[in-house]
């Protein structure tokens, strides 16, 4: 295989980090630059903060051209879904993108579905139903008459405001596209329908490309500013999940599921062709797309966004390690949570939430950290094992494998919790599953990778797997029960 040398941006809710991969017969990477990301109370509302993150995306390439790797075949840039922002004429950005946390689509999905019913929006995206999916963030807009939408030309997510900063050109990438519930499922482009059913403004929807296309040539102000040359601006899967889905390191393995553990985890399968009928409606599941024109059939499940906040309130060192040790302590099953309840979206206090959570249930609330952390693990496992389960019911082969990749794979116990929870091995790495799917698109892109089964051939070659195989499943089972009946006197 030729050398190629590759930048990844990879962007969560929480941080970000510009990644430099270099790739023959196997990959290499390297963290150049890492940042936080921050959401922004601007007036009373949600935002993230756009010329912020991409000064770091400058200066990452600016450390890169400094440190001597000016031959750079491609960049190109993941992030997290749903969440947009507006250019105007002369190429002018209109404002800060609002963060999917913000409040301002608090009641939009029930006006959604007095224009348009729950049935037919489903039929045609496939997609769960979430307040912050962009359709009711747009739908906001269109109800608050918000001012931006009179002199906007293009709506574009945030990897592609990235894109169109990096090159002026306004394209959306499809697996990014998907996340927003505006897309058809069958068709992989726009739902006109849904768009005139709801009152929405088609006309600003740019064209979809599929991961792995080129944009376009670094703008001639960035090369000057970082010093770097890269040969062209690439879509990757630009949604953060997509590209760390295309990362699992599968081979030729049947009846695999992933979880992309991070602040959230998406949990689910990869198949090629929509998944919608009145069972995955009733279920909640959810088609987006992947790379190679798959659909990633899907749960999205709160993640480590619990286990962030306790940490964050505890306001001192809270080493993973000490943490899971301390849980490991605990006695199990001494309380769970239900992670999908909606005090746990953005609560002011986390660890006030669970207790109240716990309380209202008739369970002992949890006080020490390790019982916290416990209670969080124990539980997200046990959801893992619920979403398994219905996926199971929807297809006819039962799923044999879980793979764990991102951040969340370094969590031995909850591997572990996973593994016993779901009695099938759980296979955990690589971490940085989401920067290798960016950068394995670009490298499909270049004509380096023949397809996406060789690159996760390669990844399966250059990185380390953990296997957790179950333990002690009939104890599980008998949590599994207790959580559905706490559950219930909600």
């Amino acid at each position: 295989m030729t050398p190629a040398r590759y930048i990844a941006v990879d962007l969560g809710a929480s941080s970000g980090r510009v990644m430099l991969a270099d790739m023959d017969d196997t990959i290499r990477l390297t963290e150049i630059h890492r940042f936080p990301n921050h959401q922004i109370l601007n007036l009373g509302h949600f935002q993230w903060d756009l010329l912020g993150l991409f000064h770091e995306i400058k200066q990452g390439m600016i450390k890169i051209a400094a440190s001597g790797n000016r031959d750079i075949t491609g960049i190109g840039v993941d992030t997290w879904g749903v969440d947009f922002g507006f250019v105007g004429r002369d190429d002018v950005l209109l404002g800060n993108p609002y963060c999917y946390r913000d409040g301002r689509t608090r009641g939009m999905m029930q006006k959604a579905f007095e224009k348009s019913s729950k049935t037919a929006m489903y039929s045609a995206t496939g997609i769960q139903f979430m307040e912050l999916n962009s359709v009711f963030q747009l739908l906001s807009m269109v109800e608050s008459r918000h001012p931006v939408l009179e002199i906007a030309e293009s709506l574009l997510f945030m990897p592609d405001l990235f894109h169109f900063m990096l090159t002026g050109e306004r394209r959306t990438e499809y697996t990014i596209a998907s996340t927003s519930q505006l897309l058809n499922a069958h068709a992989r482009q726009w739902d006109i329908a849904l768009f005139q059913q709801l009152g929405l403004p088609m006309h600003l929807m740019a064209d979809i490309i599929p991961a792995g296309s080129i944009i376009g040539a670094l703008k001639d102000e960035i090369k000057d500013e970082t010093g770097l040359d890269v040969k062209s601006v690439i879509a990757p899967a630009s949604h953060d999940t997509a590209s760390a889905v295309a990362a699992v390191p599968a081979g030729n393995a049947a009846n695999w599921a992933y979880v992309s553990s991070g602040t959230w985890s998406l949990l689910g399968i990869e198949l090629q062709n929509p998944l919608i009928n009145t069972e995955t409606l009733e279920g909640n599941y959810t088609n987006e797309g992947g790379v190679g024109d798959t659909i990633r059939f899907l749960k999205n499940v709160p993640g480590m966004w619990f286990l962030e906040e306790c940490r964050r309130q505890w306001q001192e060192d809270c080493d993973y390690t000490v943490l899971l040790k301390e849980a490991k302590a605990c006695d199990p099953f001494w309380c769970l949570i239900d992670v999908d309840n909606p005090a746990f979206l953005k609560p002011a206090n986390m660890l006030e939430a669970i207790q109240d959570h716990c309380k209202e249930t008739g369970q002992p609330a949890p006080e020490t950290r390790g019982q916290f952390v416990r209670c969080i693990l124990e539980s997200l496992a046990l959801k893992y094992r619920e979403v398994i389960e219905k996926i199971n019911t929807y297809q006819q082969n039962r799923i044999e494998v879980l793979h764990v990749v991102g951040g969340g794979s370094m969590n031995s116990l909850l591997n572990q919790f996973t593994a016993d929870a779901l009695g099938i091995p759980v296979m955990a790495g690589p971490v940085e599953a989401t920067a290798l799917g960016n950068v394995l698109t670009q490298a499909m892109a270049s004509g380096q990778l023949a397809s996406i089964e060789v690159g996760r051939d390669l990844v399966a070659r250059s990185f380390p797997v953990r296997d957790f195989l179950p333990e002690n499943t009939d104890h599980w089972d008998e949590g599994y029960e207790k959580l559905k009946k706490w559950r219930q006197r909600l």
